[in-house]
């Protein structure tokens, strides 16, 4: 059993120490560095943060979802998954449909106005109802575009085709393991003026040596408090499901960031969870009776040992 967060507290202590306070385009700041790097080797455990309780059914349900190839909110919440809400939302209040109350800047309002949040609040579960009761509007409003999902199942070609690359990538590891062309890649410049949120995970490689899968994810923007706790979870959860698939061991995942920050009002709960003792990391469970990334469910997913301090909760910037 090992401690495996140091990486991700060192980060944080470094960018709240010598960060830059920078405007951003959510107009709450921020305090952010320009590269950094994290490592976990996978072998001595799952990087779940144990400073906080990080809600593991969310993170392997937003990752079925990218590899499902969907980009509709509806699986996300049917799985009582609210990750991407604010995003569909935002299309819906913006929308000439839309009749409801004045929406305008609805993630900045909501933390200033506790009359305002609570209206806010009962507008997006109207709106999540919808979402799952009414295909028509779940097809219109519950669709994000080409987000994560789309471009690593689906990316559309000149031609009219589309390329698979999460299947593409499983078959290369599996044919020619010292290829250095091992990479997914979500950024497609095309998209980014119509995407609900441009990717932040802009790619990933893996590599492999001596019987072991490693992955390196490139971030260009990364949320420190709320996002990339997830995102060092997801694509470890994501190194194992494809390791199991191409019968490798495990072996580091490198989490990559160009614009790494903390938002000005997260800056107590930084501050709160730097205070606590780490505990050793959990142990991934995945069901041996399945090997394909395509079978597995979220019932065949499963953390143990998983001891943790309790939530802190931020606001999201949207």
């Amino acid at each position: 059993m090992a401690n495996l967060e140091q990486p991700y507290l060192d980060l944080l202590r470094k960018i709240m120490n010598q960060g830059h306070d920078k405007d951003d385009r959510t107009q709450t700041g921020t305090r952010s560095i320009f590269g950094a790097q994290m490592r976990f080797n996978l072998s001595k455990g799952f990087p779940l943060l144990t400073t906080k309780k990080v809600p593991f059914g969310l993170i392997k349900s937003e990752l079925l979802w990218f590899l499902h190839g969907d980009t509709n909110i509806r699986f996300l919440l049917e799985h009582n998954n609210h990750i991407w809400d604010e995003w569909a939302f935002k299309n819906w209040v913006e929308s000439s449909e839309y009749q409801g109350p004045d929406m305008t800047d609805f993630g900045l309002r909501s933390q200033k106005d506790p009359e305002f949040n609570q209206i806010y609040q009962e507008e997006l579960k109207k709106f999540d109802q919808q979402i799952l009761d009414n295909d028509e509007f779940a097809n219109k409003y519950g669709e994000l575009g080409n987000v994560y999902g789309a471009q690593w199942r689906h990316w559309e070609k000149r031609d009219g085709d589309f390329i698979d690359q999460i299947k593409n990538v499983i078959d290369q590891i599996k044919q020619t393991p010292y290829s250095r062309r091992l990479i997914v890649t979500a950024w497609n410049p095309e998209d980014v003026p119509t995407a609900a949120l441009p990717p932040c995970h802009v790619l990933f490689q893996f590599y492999v040596n001596d019987g072991k899968l490693s992955l390196q994810l490139y971030q260009r923007s990364g949320d420190m408090f709320l996002g990339v706790p997830f995102n060092i979870a997801s694509y470890s959860l994501l190194l194992n499901l494809v390791a199991r698939e191409c019968n490798l061991e495990v072996g580091e995942f490198i989490h990559t960031l160009g614009d790494a920050h903390i938002y000005s009002n997260h800056f107590n709960q930084v501050k709160e969870l730097l205070s606590r003792n780490p505990y050793d990391a959990p142990q991934l469970w995945l069901n041996p009776d399945k090997n394909k990334i395509a079978d597995f469910e979220m019932k065949d997913i499963k953390v143990k040992n998983y001891q943790h301090h309790g939530t802190i909760k931020a606001p999201v910037a949207v």
